[in-house]
């Protein structure tokens, strides 16, 4: 195994069925190249070939194959022809005898064999070195290393496979992405993971160990994201890993509160989808969402704080002194104080053809996990809002042209005055407003729309890659029970909002109407949409819960 940050040394695989021939040959290739490269050794084609299978899910390089022709049940160049399949670039070596070097001859011309290397081979400084000296030194002058890390494999507009993608970019977990369609690396990587059309999307881990079209659970769990709480109670779970839940872990944590996040998607929430945030106190140059989400996250975890995700809150019950959750698996865990964060969701859009063509061409706020996908070519952004300009200046750096459809007559009253300068002046953003979505058109993935001029309306067809969607927010509070009052909207009341309880202590202004239940961040009722508030809700909740504790 390699250190943690170095390339993996490129292999030397060695096949033959005679245990001293390989015993031999393995030694001679160590004691030559072992500094810059890994000797391994079959003693049959059929193993050589599972060791070739395993190297490419693993994503090592193979340099060159040396390999006897005179094999039982798969023949030298037999072996050949199908390693080759995975690892075209490799140099191929037959060790042969006398007797067959006319077949190593036509295999030079028909079967693209590099060299071929009779029988005995010393001395190896005379007769082994030069030949595999040569070779090498022309496979190393092409070599790019290959990626060494989660690959996912998929069809460009299968939702699975975005669902897939957008749960790897949302939780920081490095991956290289190819279109089965579109990649030649796919083939080779697929057929090494004996895998078929039906299997995909397909994951390979960084060991390895191949996932067919694993859920998102199955996955989190492979790429090592905690599901399970250590403790059967804590001080305080906070339901939700956006700003407001990120900064209540820190404060709380740090000041010794046994402290737990539960997460259902990815850290970061909403915020967490944003490409740039420009506006947030400390950071002139601005910051993406991904990059505050693994500050905070690191933060927190340094303090003491668990973290589990993607774990789902399903209901809350009372039972004093605790609050109980239970979990998507159906556990449960305890707590003194519970603080609700689940912050919003972009709202579905409500055009024919939408939800066909969710995870296929419409995406909700992932500008970030689809934004090469859409290299040079037309996409719109729907929504009047910051997240909705950020992205369509993210993902001007990709798209040919962005248009960003706005229903009102214009962004004064809804965007940044800075974000609004900004898609002033670039060029590949066109800003419509008074213009709506009404229809989405394709067969298996977006291919136009239609767009209604609500000024003068009039319906017209554009042809878009995709449409990125932010508008309005839904709160995630479907899980609370009766007893969590909540507005019109779902929102969550809490303090002021709440009508008093006659004989009862005056609640706090982030305390529900459950005791020991609180609220902060874009879920509660009334609360200013900024990432900044969002951040010292958090924090103050932390206050709340230590009175809350203290009088309990």
């Amino acid at each position: 195994m390699s250190a943690a940050g170095e390339t993996p040394k490129p292999l030397i695989v060695a096949v033959d069925d005679d245990p001293a021939v390989l015993a031999a040959v393995a030694r001679d290739l160590r004691r030559q190249y072992g500094e810059a490269y890994r000797v391994v050794r079959a003693d049959s084609g059929q193993r050589g070939l599972e060791l070739v299978q395993e190297a490419k899910l693993r994503g090592d390089d193979v340099a060159l194959f040396l390999v006897d022709q005179r094999m039982p049940r798969m023949s030298g160049l037999e072996f050949l022809a199908q390693a080759r399949e995975m690892f075209p670039e490799a140099r191929r070596v037959l060790l042969t005898a006398y007797a067959d070097t006319e077949a190593s001859i036509r295999a030079i011309n028909e079967t693209k064999l590099h060299y071929y290397l009779m029988k005995p081979w010393d001395p190896p400084e005379e007769r082994l070195y030069p030949v595999l000296d040569d070779l090498l030194d022309d496979w190393r002058a092409r070599w790019q290393p290959s990626f060494s890390g989660v690959t996912l494999v998929g069809h460009a507009y299968d939702p699975s496979t975005h669902a897939l993608k957008d749960f790897l970019t949302r939780n920081l977990v490095p991956y290289r992405w190819l279109d089965v369609e579109m990649s030649p690396e796919a083939e080779p990587l697929l057929k090494a993971a004996d895998a078929g059309p039906s299997d995909l999307p397909v994951v390979v881990l960084e060991d390895g160990q191949a996932l067919l079209a694993p859920d998102v659970s199955a996955l989190a769990a492979r790429v090592g994201l905690k599901q399970r709480p250590e403790l059967k109670s804590y001080d305080l779970v906070i339901v939700g890993a956006g700003p407001a839940g990120l900064a209540a872990a820190v404060y709380g944590a740090s000041e010794g509160l046994a402290t737990l996040i539960i997460e259902a998607e990815a850290p970061g929430g909403q915020a967490g989808l944003s490409s740039a945030i420009e506006n947030y106190l400390g950071f002139p140059s601005g910051l993406s969402g991904s990059d505050l989400s693994r500050r905070a996250v690191t933060q927190a975890r340094r303090f003491g704080a668990e973290i589990l995700n993607p774990v789902r809150v399903t209901a809350l019950r009372r039972e004093d002194p605790y609050r109980v959750l239970t979990l998507s698996d159906g556990s449960e865990v305890a707590a003194r104080a519970v603080l609700i964060a689940t912050g919003v969701a972009y709202r579905r859009l409500d055009a024919p053809g939408a939800d066909e063509l969710a995870g296929a061409g419409v995406y909700y706020g992932a500008a970030a996990t689809e934004a090469m996908a859409v290299m040079g070519r037309k996409v719109f952004v729907v929504g009047a809002g910051n997240s909705a300009g950020q992205a369509a200046m993210y993902l001007s750096r990709f798209a040919s042209e962005v248009g960003l459809l706005v229903r009102g007559s214009g962004l004064a009253a809804t965007m940044s005055s800075y974000l609004i300068a900004q898609l002033e002046a670039n060029e590949r953003v066109k800003v419509r407003c008074r213009t709506a979505v009404a229809q989405l058109h394709g067969e298996g993935r977006l291919e136009r729309v239609t767009l209604r001029d609500l000024e003068n309306e009039r319906d017209y067809d554009e042809e878009a890659a995709a449409v990125f969607v932010f508008i309005g927010a839904n709160p995630h509070t479907d899980w609370l029970p009766p007893e969590v009052a909540r507005d019109q909207q779902g929102f969550v009341l809490s303090g002021e909002d709440l009508p008093p309880v006659e004989g009862k202590r005056d609640r706090g202004w982030l305390e529900t109407s459950v005791p020991g239940v609180f609220v902060a961040g874009d879920v509660r009722s009334r609360s200013v949409k900024r990432i900044a508030s969002a951040v010292g809700e958090g924090a103050m909740a932390v206050q709340a819960v230590h009175r809350y504790l203290a009088g309990a």
